[in-house]
């Protein structure tokens, strides 16, 4: 097995279990974050942050999903700034209901605004080093990655890892959401990178072989729409389950009844909500991704658990409007 790859001094990284995204720290006179986590574990991803490089000036995302944008509430009121990609940052300005897709996916996420909008090509100094901003749709529409060149770092985000590539939303990003997903993974790879720092699982030890792998899945995907509708289901259904403690099974098909992502997915299957929800739960239980215990469904998948009360936060179309900027 090959060595993992080394960051330099001015890089800590954390690798964190679901429901919460890795997180990279980037020290020097103005810190740096990248990505925050899950709003249930803000408080933890503060305290890790402060205690390892002071105060935070800038909270970049690599996209706006919950597992990433969590702890940007609590660290801008604390006096960090938040940069995300341009479709995304402009979302959020606007206050557009669809922001984050929490309501959509169910998936709570603390109101934040967005102070710095990148763009693709656009060089951020991140702690005391440079960074490009990379342009990376697929997973979202604003998927955006970070490279350093002269030590050949990437941040991927959610665009593959060491297992997996990201699911891609065929119902509101349309049928070449799975080829433009491939097309990024191509222009990330074409950089070399001699380390890919991606937002779930460990750091891969060959990210030529990584990305030769996440290719191949994402050619999958592209090839089997259906199979890309099931694959972004399961991922969203065990999200759920882990930020809620899981659900009890009683009532776990008509909270999947209930979700606009389910109903989205059984139209593009040409199934009902209905059937759709109990056929979820019945695969997952069987390939042994959703377990039983005392009458609740739970994921399987290693994830830290959330408080309740931490989920109790407004939809995005109840937000405060943002300040002018």
């Amino acid at each position: 097995m090959s060595p993992l790859p080394s960051l330099p001094s001015w890089a800590t990284w954390w690798q964190r279990p679901f429901p919460d995204a890795n997180t990279l720290l980037l020290h020097g006179r103005q810190p740096a974050l990248v990505d925050s986590g899950f709003v249930g574990h803000a408080e933890e991803t503060a305290a890790w942050a402060r205690e390892h490089a002071g105060a935070i000036g800038l909270v970049v995302n690599t996209h706006w999903h919950s597992d990433h944008v969590g702890g940007n509430a609590l660290l801008q009121a604390r006096g960090a700034a938040v940069a995300a990609g341009a479709p995304e940052a402009e979302a959020i300005s606007r206050r557009d209901p669809g922001c984050c897709s929490a309501e959509y996916l169910d998936q709570p996420v603390a109101p934040y605004t967005v102070d710095v909008s990148l763009d693709d090509g656009q060089v951020l100094r991140l702690g005391d080093t440079d960074w490009e901003v990379v342009r990376t749709p697929g997973h979202t529409p604003g998927h955006v990655a970070l490279w350093q060149p002269e030590e050949r770092l990437l941040v991927v985000g959610d665009a593959l890892s060491d297992y997996d590539v990201g699911w891609v939303n065929l119902a509101l990003d349309g049928p070449e959401a799975t080829t433009t997903a491939l097309d990024s993974l191509t222009r990330m790879a074409d950089l070399s990178p001699r380390v890919i720092l991606p937002s779930h699982g460990a750091v891969p030890a060959d990210p030529g072989a990584a990305f030769a792998a996440a290719r191949r899945r994402a050619q999958r995907l592209a090839d089997d729409p259906e199979g890309a509708v099931w694959y972004g289901a399961r991922r969203i259904f065990a999200f759920a389950l882990m930020i809620r403690d899981g659900i009890p099974a009683d009532e776990v098909e008509a909270y999947l009844q209930a979700r606009a992502w389910l109903t989205d997915a059984a139209r593009l299957l040409d199934v009902t909500p209905e059937a759709l929800a109990t056929e979820l739960v019945t695969t997952m239980r069987g390939s042994g991704a959703v377990i039983l215990r005392d009458g609740r469904l739970f994921a399987s998948t290693d994830h830290t658990p959330v408080a309740t009360e931490s989920l109790r936060v407004p939809y995005p179309r109840a937000w405060p409007a943002a300040a002018p900027g």
